[in-house]
């Protein structure tokens, strides 16, 4: 998964639960910077992935901004966690037989070894 794709998947993933979340709010929540979070929202809407509905109040003032997966947004989502997963087991695995190889290599106790202070 590219960092492109990370930074996606977390967006979505984000948004999915937290369509109201600002902007400001969104960027905190995946750790990436506002300006970073600007650019793939907004590459992810040219994409068809997200919309955004603003909300207005009986004034007809903008009152809320909402960010909404659509079902091409559901998909990739869906997509990308596939992904996440898969990469996350191979990387389980890869770990997982290192450590292995590092018991049969390590003895099975240590010596103790204490400080000598002069």
């Amino acid at each position: 998964m590219s960092p492109e794709q990370q930074a996606q998947f977390r967006l979505l993933k984000t948004l999915e639960e937290h369509p109201e979340f600002s902007q400001r709010d969104l960027a905190e929540a995946v750790g990436l910077s506002l300006g970073r979070t600007n650019f793939v929202i907004h590459a992810l809407m040219d994409k068809g992935f997200i919309k955004i509905e603003r909300f207005l109040n009986s004034d007809n003032k903008l009152s809320k901004t909402a960010y909404i997966l659509t079902p091409a947004g559901i998909r990739h989502r869906v997509e990308l966690t596939q992904s996440y997963i898969k990469r996350k087991l191979y990387e389980y695995q890869a770990l997982k037989s290192e450590l292995e190889a590092l018991r049969r290599d390590a003895p099975e106790e240590f010596p103790n070894t204490k400080d000598t202070q002069d």
